[in-house]
This record gives C-alpha cells, structure tokens and sequence, in this order.
C-alpha cells in the first residue's frame, strides 16, 4: 500500500508511533523517525536500511526543518508526514493551571504540528504533492475534567488540519487527522489499576485499542487508496465518542 514511499513520522519511537514505523516499513516505505528520545535510534537499527533515525525537537523549527531535509538527503523525497509526537499534561482545573505546563503542551502538541505541516509542505510542493496525517484525540471532541491544555491543542489540531486541507487542495497535499481513544501503549499501562479500570468500563467496544490499530487508519489516510480524502478527522475511538 506505501510501496516506495518515503515517510517522516515524529514521534516515531515508542506506542502509536512505534506502530506507525514498523506497519510503514512492513507495506513497503522507507521512513526517518524523528523523536527526541535517542532511544528510537535502536527501532531505526532493527528495521535496518528501510528507516533512519534523526533526534529532533518539535518545538524547534530548526530541528524540524532539518528533519524534513534528511528525508531529501536520505531517499530522495518526502510524500508522507505523520506529525504524531505529544505530550500530556499535568491535569488540573483551570482555577490551579500552571501555565508552564499550559505552554509546554501547547509547544509540542500544538505549534509542533504545525511546524512539521510548515517543513512537510514546502518539500511536498516542490515534489508534487503528499499526504498529512495529524495526530489528534478523543478530547478534540469531547471534555474531560480537568483537561485543559491538551483538549484546546487537540481540538486545534483537527481544525489547523481543516485549514491545510483547503489551502492545498489543488496543489496534490492532502491533510486529515486521527483522533485515537484509549490505546494500550506503555503510557496508559502507567497508570494506576482503578483508573485503567474505570477507562475500560467506559469502552463501548469493551476493549483499549491496539497501537497497530491506529497505524492501519493512518497508513491507509497516507496511501493513494485514500486519494479523495482530505479535510477529515478519523475517530478510530472504539465508539467513544458516539456516546
């Protein structure tokens, strides 16, 4: 399905960016993995010559911009970006918001995607187009308690994608957004029991969702088998939100 594609997917190192990697790797793309943890650098040494490893920061736009250059230096061209790199925050009501926190979550969650979609789209121009998959959530359409920072720069996220999508329509850049639920990933297994517990209970599909599960609704938004889709926000949530 990405049969000589070449792909940047930040993030990449570990949970649904992990997956993203080795299912992009797995259908025939060569892929940079951007993460700021050096650790990502062994994923990149197993999949061998398929996919490079760079450390970069999202927040950075110089480091962005080089990341989107090493795929040019590396294999030539750029027709995918999976800005999927996040954070979460430290919950809170709005009354104790720590705007250190507020801003650190909008940085990486927020304006990090939308230096990737900066850096991604002057080389997908000068290509003649690619594919933009966001990464967005749940809280992008729906409240939490207590969630501020992360809910605003989701529900950012999905509306930024809207606004790439119409602004390249006609130039061959498609933009969409995923929007996961709860996934099983070493971040949420952190978690104590009884809160693991009361997530479940709240699963209409009565399961957490599989990191690969993920991968397949972004891979298959990066594909030419979804060549008329743009503009759209996948809820790959389990039925969460039609609650």
């Amino acid at each position: 399905m990405l049969e000589g594609k070449v792909a940047v997917v930040t993030g990449g190192g570990s949970g649904i960016g992990e997956a993203i990697v080795r299912l992009f790797v797995a259908e025939g793309a060569r892929v940079v993995i951007g993460d700021i943890d050096a650790s990502a650098a062994a994923l990149a040494a197993e999949l061998g010559d398929a996919a490079i490893f760079m450390r970069s920061d999202v927040t950075c736009e110089a480091s962005v911009a080089a990341l989107m250059q090493t795929a040019l230096d590396a294999f030539g061209r750029l027709d995918i970006l999976v800005a999927n790199a996040g954070i979460p925050e430290q919950k809170a009501p709005v009354h104790r918001l720590d705007l250190a926190d507020w801003q650190r979550v909008i940085d990486i969650d927020l304006t990090g995607v939308a230096l990737c979609n900066k850096h991604a789209a002057v080389h997908m121009l000068a290509g003649g187009g690619g594919s933009i998959v966001n990464m967005a959530s749940i809280l992008a359409h729906v409240g939490q308690e207590n969630s501020t920072a992360y809910s605003a720069a989701k529900a950012a996220v999905v509306n930024f994608t809207r606004s790439v999508a119409l602004t390249y329509a006609r130039q061959g850049i498609r933009a969409n957004s995923v929007s996961p639920g709860y996934v099983d990933t070493p971040l949420l297994a952190r978690l104590p029991q009884a809160t693991r517990d009361a997530i479940l209970a709240r699963q209409p599909v009565g399961r957490l969702a599989q990191p690969l599960e993920i991968a397949q609704v972004v891979a298959f938004l990066a594909s030419d088998r979804a060549s008329i889709v743009t503009g759209a926000c996948f809820q790959a949530d389990g039925g969460y939100t039609a609650i």
